[in-house]
């Protein structure tokens, strides 16, 4: 009976201790190619404000209340898009993609309210608009200048709209 609980305690610190070098290693691949930042996502934001309780655009899943709705998260650039990745997920795959051409800034801000508390200390908030749904984005100072330089940078011809 000892033996049984003691080799099934083992067993779960082994499957923890797994769970977390997969996540350690998924981000190393994630980084590899370069040109990544910490970078927040909210997804599907209420049109008009933010925070006015107005009903979310079609297609909307996440809660976008107060703090809530927010998920943190890795950007990569690619070409002419950001890949965005959970960090607490196991995806190889990015969970949303941005192109360039189609992202349209709306402006930025510092968190509010419970927002100070579901992001990172140094976080800026930026307004978007990518194909007609309103996102926002939550990086570091350094990481929003790089990410407004990547969007100016545009090939000619591009329309890019920056606040």
């Amino acid at each position: 009976m000892i033996l049984a609980v003691l080799v099934s305690g083992v067993a779960v610190v082994a499957l923890v201790v797994l769970g977390l070098l997969a996540f350690g290693v998924r981000r190393r691949l994630i980084q590899r190619s370069g040109g990544t930042f910490d970078c927040s996502l909210r997804w599907n934001v209420p049109a008009v404000g933010g925070h006015d309780g107005t009903e979310p655009l079609a297609g909307a899943g996440d809660e976008v209340a107060g703090g809530k709705g927010w998920a943190y998260g890795i950007a990569r650039y690619n070409g002419d898009c950001v890949e965005w990745f959970r960090v607490f997920s196991y995806a190889p795959r990015p969970r949303r993609t941005l192109e360039r051409g189609a992202i349209v800034v709306l402006g930025r801000r510092t968190p509010e309210g419970e927002e100070e508390l579901a992001l990172l200390s140094d976080a800026i908030v930026l307004s978007c608009e990518h194909r007609g749904i309103r996102l926002e984005l939550a990086m570091s100072e350094d990481a929003l200048t790089g990410f407004l330089a990547w969007l100016e940078a545009a090939p000619p011809g591009q329309r890019v709209n920056v606040a």
